[in-house]
This record gives C-alpha cells, sequence and structure tokens, in this order.
C-alpha cells in the first residue's frame, strides 16, 4: 500500500505545480501589462501637475500685472499724476478722447493728486476727438479748481496735439521740440489723365448733386472745391478760436503767421508765445507742482480688450480707407 501511495502522490503533486498559474510567457504579457499602466498612470500624474502649475503660474503673472505697483507700500501724502497722448488723435487708438478722458477723470479724483501732467508726443489726428479731450480739461479744470494742470511736449505737439496742450494752465516743451502746425488739411488724388490714357470710361451715377464730391476719376468742379475750402476754413476757425482762448495775450506775432500751419522749434515757440517754458515732465513734478513722485494714470486697457478694439479699429480703419478711396480724399485732419 505505501509502495503504491507514493507515485500516486508525486504524480498529484506534479500535476500541482504544473496548474499553478499560467504558463511562463503569459505571466510576463501580463506583468509587462502591469508595468506599462503604471507608467502610463506616473506620465499622465505628471502632466497634470505641469499644467497645474503652469495655470498658477499665469494666473500669479495677470495679477502681477494687475495688481498696483506699489501696493504694500507705505501711501506718500502726495504725487504728481501722469497722463500720456502718444501717437495719432483718433477714434479707437491709445490716444483716442475716451483713452485720454478715462485717464484725466482717474487723475483729478484721487485724493492724492497735487498737480496733472499731460505729456504729448502727437502729430495731430482728428479734430472731433482733439476737441473733445479740449473740452474735457476745460470742464474738469473748472471743477477741480485746486490742481493745476500742465502740458509737457517731448517730440512733438503739431496740430491736434497742440489743439490739446493749450487746454492746459501752461505749456513746456524741449528746446528741440517740434511745435505747431495750426491748421487743417485734407488729402485726395485725381486720374483723370490716367483713365483716359489707358482708354477707361468712368461711369458714376449718384442721388443728390454733389454725392460724387472731389470723385478721384472726374476732373474737378470749381464749387466743389470752393465747398470743401469752406468747411476747412470753418474748421481752422475754431481751432484758431481754441488756440486764442487757451493762450490769450501770452501769444506774440502776427496772426497770419501763427495760424498758417507753420511749425517751429520749442525755443522758437517760446518766443512766439506758442509754449511757456523749456521744461521735461520730470521738471515740471519736481519744481513747478512741487511733488517729485509721479504716478501714471494713463488709461490702459487689459490685453483681451486691447486685441478686440485693436481688431475692430482695423476693420474701421479698412471701411474707411476704402471709403476715402472712393470718394477720393479723406476726412479733414489736424495734422
Amino acid at each position: 500500500m505505501i509502495k503504491t501511495d507514493i507515485p500516486i502522490n508525486q504524480g498529484s503533486r506534479a500535476t500541482t505545480e504544473q496548474g499553478d498559474g499560467p504558463p511562463t510567457w503569459e505571466r510576463d504579457v501580463i506583468d509587462k501589462l502591469i508595468f506599462a499602466s503604471l507608467k502610463e498612470q506616473r506620465r499622465a500624474r505628471r502632466w497634470g501637475i505641469f499644467f497645474k502649475l503652469a495655470m498658477l503660474a499665469y494666473f500669479l503673472l495677470i495679477l502681477g500685472l494687475y495688481l498696483p505697483k506699489d501696493i504694500g507700500a507705505p501711501r506718500s501724502e502726495g504725487h504728481t499724476a501722469l497722463v500720456d497722448i502718444q501717437g495719432i488723435i483718433m477714434d479707437g487708438s491709445d490716444a483716442s478722447a475716451d483713452q485720454v478722458i478715462s485717464g484725466l477723470r482717474a487723475a483729478f479724483e484721487d485724493e492724492n493728486t497735487k498737480g496733472i501732467v499731460v505729456r504729448i508726443n502727437s502729430p495731430g489726428g482728428s479734430p472731433v476727438q482733439a476737441n473733445h479731450i479740449f473740452n474735457e480739461i476745460t470742464r474738469l479744470r473748472a471743477k477741480y479748481s485746486d490742481i493745476p494742470l500742465y502740458a509737457v511736449i517731448t517730440d512733438i505737439c503739431a496740430s491736434g496735439g497742440y489743439y490739446v496742450a493749450v487746454a492746459a494752465d501752461r505749456i513746456y516743451a524741449d528746446e528741440s521740440s517740434v511745435v505747431g502746425s495750426i491748421g487743417v488739411l485734407v488729402n485726395g488724388f485725381g486720374f483723370v489723365d490716367a483713365l483716359e490714357k489707358i482708354g477707361v470710361e468712368r461711369r458714376l451715377r449718384t442721388a443728390g448733386k454733389y454725392k460724387g464730391l472731389l470723385d478721384p476719376f472726374s476732373p474737378e468742379k470749381p464749387e466743389e472745391v470752393s465747398h470743401l475750402q469752406s468747411v476747412l476754413d470753418e474748421i481752422h476757425q475754431q481751432f484758431i478760436r481754441v488756440v486764442k482762448k487757451g493762450r490769450g495775450d501770452r501769444l506774440q506775432g502776427p496772426e497770419d503767421r501763427l495760424f498758417s500751419g507753420l511749425v517751429w522749434s520749442g525755443r522758437e515757440a517760446i518766443r512766439l508765445g506758442l509754449v511757456d517754458a523749456v521744461g521735461s515732465s520730470g521738471y515740471v513734478a519736481r519744481e513747478v507742482i512741487g511733488v517729485e513722485e509721479i504716478v501714471d494714470f494713463t488709461w490702459k486697457q487689459d490685453y483681451l480688450e486691447r486685441f478686440a478694439e485693436r481688431l475692430g479699429a482695423t476693420m474701421g480703419a479698412a471701411m474707411s480707407e476704402t471709403l476715402s478711396a472712393r470718394l477720393g480724399f479723406e476726412a479733414p485732419g489736424l495734422r
């Protein structure tokens, strides 16, 4: 019996060893799949951590851009407010009336503002936009009569830029600044002879006798030129009235020279009474207002708003250019 049991047990043990699990190659495949799955999970976890950190860094960057730079610092008793007017004064630009007026209002309303510097570097632009800024400066100066406002010219302050500057208490410039251009212009082209040379016939149909005013493909008509000139003269007279109101008896020299559209250096502009003295924004803050610390109140949009408005402005400019091309001239401009 004993001899019989032994082989049976051995055979049973051999069967059990063979049936303990899957063959070796299957176990290797399962192990590889498990390790691959664990590796993929670790990789996904690392990427998740990376994106979370990236989002945190982006949030902190945006927060840093919009937080006041002097947060946490002790508040001073007063400062000089700065509002920049840079570039062409036109709707949709950084120097539009909406942008500039927003900065001016914020500067006047700040309880620590002791004086305001409007720093101008502009060749001019829209007479409408310039007039809006001039009127708002006049209103704010009357409302906050204890806060002086000074214009400081950097490189150029011509036409519409000077229109704005005369609203200030005093105007400062560098000796080499370009100042003046008190006039109005409108641009256009004529292609009548060109069409005749290439054999193209212009066909224009309008409703309204002067709807095709100064069409670039048709000969000029004296009555149309005369009408447009009267519009320019009217805007020019408005410009002259604003300059006289702002500068008063400080103007020196004959009017036919001052209001001829000429430009002068800063030094010559002082002699003509268009500018009061030589000085920079730092000089005015320190020596005139008496508060050297300057706080920038220039209105700045966030990047998304700026992108959206720039896109709209680009489309608007394209439409305006198309319209100007069809009419053959631009809208009157102070530049």
